[in-house]
């Protein structure tokens, strides 16, 4: 019985594992399980033992690198993080789904669904905290944001194989926490947005108009 549940929480670890780290950073969740796998440190689900091919290792390993300096470049992670709205998300829902191991359909199915709706829910966190974070001069926040960014992903990971129980203690507090803070990003990028649109929409007055009433001068 035990054992059973034992096993239980190590599956359901995992799943919810790969599913936030993509929300983070997909390509360090994916070359992290590969190296695992092909290492024989761990023994990964049949339906994610391809992570382990050297092809998805090389290339997990191109892209993480890419995504390193990207991230680490004020307005351009921002970009990325749009642009990867569409990556991340149906990645982690299948990467979540193939965590399960083979099991009832129905399962690997609500398996994908919750997995997708924990990436979409940490990458939008993610990528609103870095817009409101942008909008800051100095690119030091920037810089500091990303590399706690990745220290996270590749320690969570660790702990949700390794230590699955406090890994899903924490990731409970995580998303009351993002729960909390969404709205509040929201806001935030509204109040951004608004005053930006506010800026740049501010036209110049004519020669000879009064900036503030508008009316003619001398």
């Amino acid at each position: 019985m035990e054992n059973n549940l034992n096993q239980i929480v190590q599956t359901l670890s995992l799943t919810m594992g790969v599913a936030w780290a993509s929300g983070i950073n997909l390509y360090a969740a994916v070359l992290m399980l590969g190296l695992l796998g092909a290492t024989g440190y761990m023994t990964l689900p049949e339906n994610l033992q391809i992570l382990g091919s050297p092809l998805i290792i090389v290339a997990a390993a191109f892209m993480y690198l890419v995504e390193f300096f990207a991230d680490k470049t004020p307005g351009v992670d921002s970009g990325w993080d749009a642009l990867h709205t569409f990556i991340r998300i149906p990645v982690g829902a299948v990467l979540a789904a193939g965590a399960v191991g083979e099991v009832d359909p129905a399962v690997v199915i609500a398996a994908g669904i919750v997995g997708g709706g924990l990436t979409a829910g940490v990458h939008a966190t993610k990528a609103g905290s870095r817009v409101l974070i942008n909008s800051s001069p100095e690119p030091f926040s920037n810089w500091v944001t990303s590399v706690a960014e990745d220290v996270i992903v590749f320690g969570g990971l660790f702990t949700a194989l390794y230590h699955p129980w406090l890994f899903l203690g924490l990731l409970l507090l995580f998303i009351l926490l993002m729960i909390w803070m969404l709205p509040k990003l929201w806001r935030g990028l509204k109040r951004l947005f608004s005053f930006l649109g506010g800026l740049f929409g501010r036209k110049t007055p004519p020669p000879g108009e009064d900036p503030v009433s508008g009316d003619k001068t001398a």
